[in-house]
Formats: C-alpha cells, sequence, structure tokens
C-alpha cells in the first residue's frame, strides 16, 4: 500500500486535496470527479488508517466508476478480510487471478488473508508468489518471516528477516523481528555479533544499537547494555522503548534511583504506561519507600485495573507498612485476576499468617504447593509456620512432602530432624540428622538457627562432633 504524503499528482492536486473533496462530495457539498489513480489513493488511505466505513465508500465509489479495476477489486477484498469476511474476499481475489494473474498486490492481499484465517503453508505460497513480482522485496521478506514466526519456526523466520535487511538495511520491522528471532531461539550472543557487524556499515542506526543491549541485557551483561541504549537515545533521544529497557537493567545492577528517573523519562515521548508505573513502583519497594511505591503502583492500576502484579505490589507495600487488613484485601484482588499464579498465593500465606490465621494461610501454602511452584523456599516457610503454631504432625508430613520434591535439600533434612525431636522421635531425628550432616555438614548451624533450645543437646552436639572429625 502506498505511503501518503502531499506531493501534486498529475493533474496538479495534492493528495490533501483530493481527500477534501472526496470528503465533501460524500457530504453532499460537491461533485467531484476522480481518476482511478486518485481514487485508489483515498482507498489506502483509509485502509492504512483503519477507518473502514469511509474506506467502503471510496469503495463502492470506486467500483461503480471503474468497475474493471482490479486495483479496486483487490482493496475491497481486503476491506472484506478486515470485517472477517474471508471467503468471500478469497473469491473476489480468485476472480481478479482469472484476470491478471502476475499481479503483486493480488498475492500479497491473499497472503495476508490466509495468515489471518491460519492457513501458514498457504500464506507462504502467496507471499512466495509475490517475490518475483515485488519492487520492494524486503517487505515480501518480512511478511514471509512473519509467517514463520506465525509458525513457530524462528530460524526460518530469521532467514528472511536477514533478507529483507540485506535488501533494505533500514528496515526497521526487519531488524526488531530479527531481534526476536535471536530471543526465541536463545541466540543471544548471534544477535550481539549480528548487530555489532551491522552498525560497522550503519552506526547511526538507532534500532540497531537498541537491540544491541537488548541483546546484552538477555545475556545479563547490563552495564554493556545500558551502554548501547545510551547509544540508541544519544541518535534519537526520543525513543522511548531505549529509556524503558536501560531502565530495566538499571534496576537489575539495583542502580533503583537511576531506573526510576529513566523510567519517567519515558512519559516525556510516550502515552502514560501503566507497566512504568508498576516497574517505577517497584522500584520505589526495592528502595523501601513504600508511600511513593503505592502512589505508582496505584496510578498502574488506574490505566490498567487488570494488571494483577500492581495490586500484589500494593498488597506487598501495605504489608511492608504494617497495614496488614487492607494488605489481604489487594493480595485477593491480585488472585481474583489470576488465580492460577502461584506466587500471589504465597504472598497471601504470608500476610494471613502474619494476621494469625494459620488455617487460611495453611491452604494458601497448599495452593502454591498445588499450583507447582519449583522452590525449596514454599516447604521451608509452610513447614515453618505449622511448626510454630504448633501443628508437630502437620509440619513433619509437610517436610517430608518437601523432602520427596527436593531430596537434595540438607535444610529440609536437618528441619524434619527437629521437628522429630519436639514429637519425642529422638531416634528418627538422629537419622535425618545424620544424613544431613552427611549431606552437607557446613549446614548444620541451620539447626541452631531455626531452633536455639538444641545447642545444649548433648546427643545432638555428640553426633555433629563424629561427623566433624
Amino acid at each position: 500500500m502506498r505511503e501518503f504524503d502531499d506531493d501534486e499528482g498529475l493533474d496538479g492536486k495534492s493528495f490533501e486535496e483530493n481527500l477534501k473533496r472526496f470528503e465533501e462530495m460524500l457530504a453532499g457539498s460537491a461533485t467531484c470527479f476522480f481518476d482511478a489513480d486518485e481514487i485508489e489513493e483515498i482507498i489506502d488511505y483509509y485502509l492504512q488508517w483503519y477507518n473502514y466505513e469511509f474506506a467502503k465508500k471510496a469503495i463502492d465509489f470506486g467500483l461503480e466508476r471503474f468497475p474493471f479495476s482490479t486495483i479496486i477489486k483487490i482493496r475491497y477484498a481486503q476491506y472484506l478480510s478486515s470485517q472477517h469476511y474471508t471467503h468471500e474476499a478469497l473469491a473476489i481475489l480468485n476472480e481478479v487471478e482469472q484476470i491478471e494473474q502476475n499481479n503483486f498486490d493480488l498475492y500479497m492481499a491473499r497472503g495476508y488473508i490466509y495468515s489471518q484465517m491460519g492457513l501458514g503453508e498457504q500464506a507462504i505460497e502467496n507471499f512466495k508468489n509475490a517475490l518475483p513480482l515485488a519492487e520492494f522485496k524486503d517487505e515480501v521478506y518480512v511478511a514471509l518471516g512473519i509467517e514463520f514466526l506465525n509458525e513457530d519456526k524462528a530460524d526460518d523466520a530469521a532467514y528472511y528477516f536477514k533478507k529483507a535487511i540485506k535488501f533494505n538495511p533500514k528496515n526497521e520491522v526487519a531488524l526488531n523481528e530479527l531481534s526476536l528471532c535471536f530471543d526465541l531461539t536463545g541466540k543471544s550472543s548471534d544477535a550481539v555479533s549480528f548487530f555489532e557487524k551491522y552498525l560497522d556499515e550503519f552506526p547511526y542506526s538507532y534500532y540497531a544499537w537498541f537491540n544491541v543491549g537488548l541483546a546484552y541485557s538477555r545475556l545479563g551483561l547490563f552495564e554493556k547494555a545500558i551502554d548501547a541504549y545510551d547509544y540508541s537515545i544519544a541518535i534519537n533521544e526520543k525513543f522511548s522503548s531505549a529509556y524503558f529497557n536501560k531502565a530495566n537493567s538499571l534496576a537489575q545492577l539495583e542502580r533503583y534511583e537511576e531506573a526510576i528517573n529513566t523510567y519517567q523519562e519515558t512519559f516525556k515521548y510516550e502515552e502514560k504506561e501503566p507497566t512504568t508505573y508498576y516497574f517505577i513502583g517497584e522500584c520505589y519497594e526495592q528502595l523501601k519507600r513504600f508511600e511513593d511505591a503505592l502512589i505508582n503502583y496505584n496510578k498502574c492500576v488506574k490505566l490498567d485495573p487488570a494488571n494483577a502484579d500492581a495490586w500484589l505490589g500494593i498488597g506487598v507495600v501495605l504489608d511492608g507498612l504494617n497495614r496488614l487488613t487492607e494488605s489481604v484485601h489487594y493480595v485477593k484482588k491480585a488472585i481474583e485476576i489470576n488465580p492460577n499464579e502461584a506466587e500471589y498465593w504465597y504472598v497471601f500465606a504470608e500476610v494471613q499468617q502474619k494476621l494469625g490465621f494459620i488455617e487460611e494461610s495453611a491452604l494458601a501454602y497448599e495452593r502454591v504447593i498445588e499450583l507447582e511452584y519449583n522452590e525449596v523456599d514454599v516447604w521451608i516457610d509452610f513447614s515453618t509456620m505449622l511448626h510454630q503454631a504448633g501443628y508437630l504432625k502437620e509440619a513433619n508430613e509437610a517436610l517430608m512432602q518437601g523432602i520427596k520434591r527436593f531430596p537434595d535439600s540438607a535444610e529440609l533434612i536437618y528441619r524434619i530432624g527437629v521437628v522429630l525431636l519436639d514429637l519425642a522421635n529422638t531416634k528418627a531425628a538422629m537419622e535425618y540428622f545424620s544424613i544431613a550432616l552427611d549431606m552437607d555438614f557446613q549446614k548444620h548451624e541451620i539447626i541452631f538457627e531455626y531452633a536455639p533450645n538444641l545447642i545444649n543437646n548433648t546427643e545432638l552436639n555428640h553426633l555433629i562432633s563424629i561427623y566433624k572429625k
């Protein structure tokens, strides 16, 4: 489709003038003549800006006056597909093909419609048919790359995005989608090599510097990522994505004040995004500036009430402010939005425990486990809560389940020894302590951190001395 500017047409009239005349005609204030090229431009404009009501009016006008125009028929098919009448659109394109087989727009339009229908193989076939007819082949290569991405074939997609870049090194879509391919295939080192080589030839490409930054971030090289984002910003100071990702890297380095300032820079160049407020809130939370965190989390949920992470953030900072009863409400809100997020249930369990609601806390811990939270901490915290509340058998059962899940965790085994001593099962306790000491002697201090009263236990100290020797 055409890109629009205010250049004059063959008759001396600019596109803007033609568009104005067309809309005045629709309003009934004028009768105008347009040639086929002019009406095609007007249709393209409306389709490009998703103004489907006026696109349809322009198409009807064009078909009435130029019934044999293949381009207008193709645009009609594109309009129909935008309204989800894909089979009708394909029928029109098949009719066009009977008349004119070597039409680039025909194959591209049909390829996009097949893509919309989820028929990737047919879409790819049509894009390949368009390729020898294309004036700007990078457009087709990008379409092919995106289709292979839709088919979860990132390596194939990368091949076509590279071809698009070779044909048109300034194709920003191809550059960004190639970066995504490197990410999906875990080839961040290859991404660094590719984009640094690209920058040798095009050192002022802020998109390329940005993508180098992304690759370094994925490799955990945040200082290098920040340098790359700074180059991107130096070339284009209004590039908000570079500020945002630079802020992410600063946060990863725990440079939270700098991260906050950099996140706020994005607001100068784009609409205020809820996600940005969320990350600012997270930085303030890390700095223990809970009131400031609360302000930003609230700004996030005001713009995006479905942002469960921000509702959870409000709950967490209210917990930090010792406003536990309020905290529970907001953590529940996060769970209502996403009931299958184990982390939310974990926080809920901890807050309920602080409030003294042991049964509710236990149920929440069980939900965390049910959701397959894959960290040993949940078993430690769950069993500790039960143990401290006097539910010794339940604590023992929880630890047994934890050991079954994490058989190499010496900490769980030391803890079950402590619980078994409280259950007056000294023999079993010493057996577990022996296993843990054999597994990781250095961690035996865990016993006394958890149960200081055992520091003078003669039998336990004797066992430790044996393993120490």
